[in-house]
C-alpha cells in the first residue's frame, strides 16, 4: 500500500520503519519544523532520511501546501503516530482510504495528551490503545480496533508504554491499515457519556502532597515515571522520586511518623510517612541527578525526624 505517515518522535520512526520493512511504500512523511531552541534532531525526520526519504516540515498542516503535498503523495492511506500539529478534516480525507490515528487509552476513556499517566495516577488497573478516524474534535472520532493492556500494581509509566502499548501500538497500526485498505473494517461511534479529557500530565500534577493517602502518592509516583518526575521540596531544594516502594499500615494508629516526615534511613534508601502508611525511595533525583535514596541522603545531609514540604 501506499502510505503517508503524520507523526513524530519514536513512536512515529518505530511507525515509519514498521510500514517499510514489511514491504509498504512512504509516499509522504509528515513531522513538525525543527525546534531551534533543541540540539536533539527529529527522530522521525532523521529516520526518514536515512531511508531516502524527503520529510515534509510544514508550520501548519492546515494550510493549501500540505494538503497539495498530500494530494500529489497519491497516497492509499495516511497513518498518525505520535501527532503534535492540528489535522484538519480537510486533509485526513485526501488519501484514497482516508486516515487512521493511534491513540494510547481505551476511547472514550481518556481523551487527551497525557493518557496513559492519568489512567495510572488515577489508579486504573488497565487501559489499552485505540484505533480510530481523526475528527475535528480532539479523540472523538469511529473506533476501528482497540486493543487492552493490564496495569500491573508495580507498573510505572515507562513501563506500560515501553513494554506494551508502545509495540502493540505500532502492530495496531499495521492490522487496521490492512483492514481499511481491504474494506474489512468497522467504524464504532464512541459513547459520549463514556468519554472523559484529562489536560496535560505537567509538573502541577506531578507534585506530590503527603498528607493525601499512600495509594494515591504511589500511583503519582509510578504515572509520572520517568517524565515529568512526581516532586516534593526539602527546604528549597527540589527532590523528584522515581523508584520506590510502598509500606501500608492496617489501621491509621499504626502509622509511623506524620506526613512527609523521614520515618528510617537504611543502607539503601529512606522513608516517608504519609496518610496509611510509608513510602520507601529507592531512587530521586536532587541537584546533583539521579542517584539512589541513600546517595540523595548524603547529598542533602537528611536526617530522622526532618520533613519535606507538604
Amino acid at each position: 500500500m501506499r502510505v503517508a505517515l503524520i507523526g513524530s518522535a519514536d513512536f512515529g520512526k518505530a511507525a515509519l520503519e514498521a510500514f517499510l520493512d514489511r514491504g509498504d511504500e512512504i509516499v509522504a512523511v509528515f513531522c513538525p519544523p525543527d525546534n531551534p531552541k533543541s540540539t536533539k534532531p527529529e527522530v522521525l525526520k532523521e529516520a526518514a532520511i536515512a531511508r531516502g526519504l524527503t520529510p515534509l516540515q510544514f508550520a501548519t498542516l492546515k494550510g493549501p501546501d500540505a494538503a497539495q503535498a498530500m494530494i500529489e503523495s497519491k497516497a492509499d492511506i495516511c497513518v498518525m503516530a505520535y501527532v503534535l500539529q492540528f489535522v484538519p478534516q480537510e486533509l485526513c480525507k485526501i488519501p484514497k482510504h482516508g486516515t487512521i490515528q493511534y491513540h494510547p487509552s481505551l476511547l472514550p476513556k481518556y481523551r487527551g495528551p497525557s493518557a496513559i499517566n492519568w489512567a495510572i495516577a488515577l489508579g486504573e488497573d488497565k487501559t489499552g490503545l485505540t484505533i480510530f478516524r481523526p475528527s475535528d474534535g480532539l479523540d472523538e472520532g469511529e473506533v476501528i480496533l482497540q486493543k487492552e493492556v493490564v496495569i500491573r500494581p508495580n507498573d510505572t509509566l515507562g513501563k506500560v508504554y515501553f513494554d506494551h502499548l508502545f509495540p502493540v501500538g505500532i502492530k495496531a497500526l499495521l492490522e487496521a491499515a490492512d483492514l481499511v485498505i481491504a474494506n474489512q473494517h468497522q467504524e464504532v461511534a464512541q459513547d459520549e457519556s463514556l468519554a472523559n479529557y484529562e489536560g496535560w500530565f505537567g509538573i502541577d500534577a506531578a507534585q506530590i502532597h503527603w498528607a493525601t493517602h499512600i495509594n494515591q502518592i504511589y500511583n503519582l509516583i509510578r504515572a509520572s515515571n520517568p517524565a515529568p518526575g512526581a516532586w516534593t521540596k526539602f527546604g528549597e531544594q527540589k527532590v523528584q522520586i522515581y523508584d520506590c516502594h510502598k509500606h501500608i499500615v492496617a489501621t491509621f494508629g499504626a502509622v509511623k511518623g506524620k506526613p512527609g516526615e523521614i520515618t528510617q534511613i537504611t543502607l539503601d534508601s529512606f522513608f516517608v510517612a504519609c496518610h496509611g502508611g510509608q513510602i520507601e525511595v529507592l531512587k530521586a533525583k536532587g541537584a546533583a541527578g539521579k542517584v539512589t535514596g541513600a546517595e540523595l541522603v548524603k547529598e542533602l545531609n537528611l536526617e530522622v525526624g526532618q520533613f519535606f514540604t507538604l
